[in-house]
């Protein structure tokens, strides 16, 4: 049975007092709401990982991760985190090919192909991110593009390593742009990446990987979207920065 998820990206924001209030807020709602059947991922900037991780402690079904990580494994690299790193510090899962890293970095396939396998070897979880911009969208290309991103970064793994991948869709055109991607355009790319992914490696192995939606997910939209057979949980952005919020959309389902 895929593992519902809900993961808060929080992106270039908070403090360490605020990020430190934050987590305390939302890990003590977790337990105080009894919420058990959904994993939650909190995605910090990469200086909070460690007291983040320590105010989690040992909260069954709550975890840290890092909003991205090298392609290579040590050296001469300044500014740069390698996944044996991130790792290190008891984070467990790493966000990869977010659209602000595409988008601004130009980080393209090639390279987040390999930066999915220093996750993996590693013992990294990857969120691989796949999203369409509005260009794309409008000029009805955007399945076989978001398929692409799929095959050149991923289809070279074995299918016991794709298991371990959880994806996100990210409908770029529909982030704080006040276009709204509805639930059953969300269920739709969410099946046909699914479709994709068993075509490759099989129905059964398809099933086994879960594809978050990261468009733009609110309290308000939240129980339509997670309604949706496909759509196995969020990468919430904006959302995340709020602890009661972020709590609701985790109890959404």
């Amino acid at each position: 049975m895929r593992k519902k998820i809900i993961a808060g990206n929080w992106k270039m924001n908070l403090t360490l007092d605020e990020g430190q209030k934050l987590t305390s807020e939302i890990v003590n709602m977790y337990k105080d709401e009894k919420i058990s059947d959904v994993t939650v991922v909190l995605n910090p900037p990469f200086p909070h990982i460690f007291p983040v991780k320590k105010l989690i402690g040992d909260t069954p079904g709550v975890f840290v991760g890092a909003q991205n990580c090298s392609d290579k494994d040590s050296g001469a690299y300044t500014g740069e985190v390698s996944a044996n790193i991130i790792a290190s510090f008891g984070a467990e899962y790493v966000i990869i090919g977010h659209s602000e890293r595409r988008e601004y970095f130009k980080e393209d396939n090639e390279l987040l192909s390999v930066k999915v396998k220093k996750a993996l070897e590693n013992g990294l979880i990857p969120i691989f991110c796949c999203g369409e911009s509005l260009e794309i969208r409008e000029a009805g290309t955007h399945e076989p593009n978001v398929k692409f991103q799929l095959t050149d970064s991923l289809f070279d793994l074995s299918a016991e390593d794709i298991q371990k991948v959880v994806i996100a869709y990210e409908p770029i055109w529909a982030i704080g742009t006040g276009k709204t991607a509805t639930a059953d355009q969300a269920q739709e790319m969410h099946f046909a990446l699914r479709r994709h992914l068993g075509a490759k490696y099989g129905k059964d192995v398809a099933a086994e990987i879960s594809i978050l939606y990261g468009g733009s997910m609110k309290p308000d939209n939240a129980v339509e979207l997670l309604s949706k057979p496909d759509v196995d949980g969020g990468l919430i952005g904006g959302a995340s920065l709020k602890s009661r919020d972020f709590i609701d959309i985790v109890k959404s389902y």
